[in-house]
Formats: C-alpha cells, sequence, structure tokens
C-alpha cells in the first residue's frame, strides 16, 4: 500500500513541526492507498479509521505503526480498502478528539475516492474506547464498527443499535477488564442490535494481534454497507 503523512485540519497543515507536540485540534495521521488506487478514476473505495492504543501516543507518526492495520500495511500486507491512521497527541485521549476524528473523515472524502456508504471504524485499548464513542457520537457515519479490547464513558450505545458491531476482548484483560465489553454487548443485545462479540480465553490485555491478523474481520467490515447512502456518481 501507498503511504501517505497528513494533517487535519489540512488547512492548519504549517502549524505542525515534525517531532514537536501538534497544537490542540490537530492531528497528524498516516494514510494507506491501495496500490491500485489509480488504475480505475472511476472506482470508490472502502475507508477504515484505525485508531490506535495510549502507548502510540506523541508526535513521532511511525508509532501508529506499532499495532494492527497500519502495522500491517507497512510490513507490505495489501488491503483492499484506504486506511486512516491518525495520531492522539501526548497530552490527549482519543475521547475528547471526536470531533477531530469526525473532520478528519470529512476531508478524506474529500479529497479521495471514498464509497460514503462503506466507512468503517477500529481501534485497541484507548482506540478501542474512541472505537465505541465516536460511533455512538456519529452512529450515521458508519456502516459497521470492531472496537478492540474497549469501552464506554458515561454513554449508552443505544444510538448504534442499528448498526452491526463486532467487538473483541481477552479474558484475561488486566489492563481494560472484560467487563467493559460485555457491559455494552449485552444493552445491545438486549436492543436486538447486530453484535457479536469475541471472547478469547487466556489472552490478556493484547487481544489486539489475533483480531487484526484474521481475515475474517476484514470480510465481515466490508460484507456492510449504509443503504441511506449511495457513492458520488
Amino acid at each position: 500500500m501507498r503511504k501517505l503523512r497528513k494533517v487535519v485540519p489540512a488547512a492548519r497543515r504549517h502549524e505542525v513541526v515534525e517531532g514537536e507536540a501538534a497544537p490542540a485540534d490537530v492531528l497528524s495521521y498516516l494514510l494507506h492507498l491501495p496500490e491500485d488506487y489509480d488504475s480505475d478514476p472511476a472506482r470508490t473505495w472502502p475507508l477504515v479509521l484505525f485508531l490506535h492504543g495510549a502507548g502510540e501516543r506523541g508526535a513521532d507518526l511511525e508509532a501508529v505503526e506499532r499495532h494492527g492495520i497500519p502495522k500491517l500495511a507497512e510490513a507490505g500486507q495489501e488491503f483492499p480498502f484506504v486506511v486512516a491512521s491518525p495520531q492522539c497527541p501526548a497530552s490527549s485521549q482519543w475521547v475528547p478528539e471526536v470531533t477531530t476524528l469526525a473532520r478528519l473523515l470529512d476531508e478524506v472524502e474529500a479529497e479521495y475516492r471514498i464509497d460514503p456508504s462503506r466507512i468503517y471504524v477500529t481501534g485497541l485499548s484507548m482506540g478501542g474506547y474512541a472505537t465505541w464513542s465516536l460511533a455512538v457520537r456519529y452512529p450515521e457515519r458508519f456502516a459497521a464498527v470492531a472496537p478492540v479490547c474497549g469501552g464506554l464513558w458515561m454513554q449508552s450505545p443505544e444510538p448504534i443499535r442499528d448498526v452491526p458491531v463486532w467487538a473483541f476482548h481477552g479474558e484475561e484483560d488486566d489492563v481494560v477488564p472484560i467487563s467493559r465489553s460485555e457491559e455494552i454487548v449485552t444493552v445491545l443485545e438486549a436492543l436486538g442490535a447486530d453484535v457479536r462479540f469475541t471472547r478469547y480465553p487466556g489472552v490478556g490485555h493484547d487481544s489486539w494481534t489475533a483480531t487484526y491478523d484474521d481475515p475474517a474481520l476484514y470480510d465481515w467490515l466490508l460484507s456492510h454497507r449504509r443503504t441511506d447512502k449511495a457513492p458520488a456518481s
């Protein structure tokens, strides 16, 4: 995949100095494009927003590639979708950044050929919390979501009752207890939501390696599309 270094909002790119903390409300991010992105100018592509964990915060954008989808893309794996992987500032957490993350989606959609009916979000640990939170805040934006070892703070999952969810968590997680995912899944099941939950017996906090190494996750994400949105003609 082709890797690009980007900043959102794009108009404030001049404020970002490599290796230094980004200003408030500005996020640096990696964008990975499929190798054949330019082969058909009429083709639109799914978009996956990947949200890293707390350990990858800071001003070294390459730290985003330590885990998950950007790690696999950097290692040479090709994905049939565009991947946006922002970096959270060291002084912040993802949940307070959800408005800027929504702006990131706006800018990627505007600049690249993205299918608006096939936008997905996934993330691990702190990024798992943000996956839940972003989907609850903007449920109309996502065709499906895949939170990994995350949870919700002071929010109800009710707004995503119509958004397909696949959650993942290690049963022996002593950083984010599995109960954080269980509570949300239980509520969604009671609402009749399309939700599945993968529990990893004997696995601690690192439930993301098995999750992102499994092609079934990507097949599942891409099998969903929003029926209330259509690609631009």
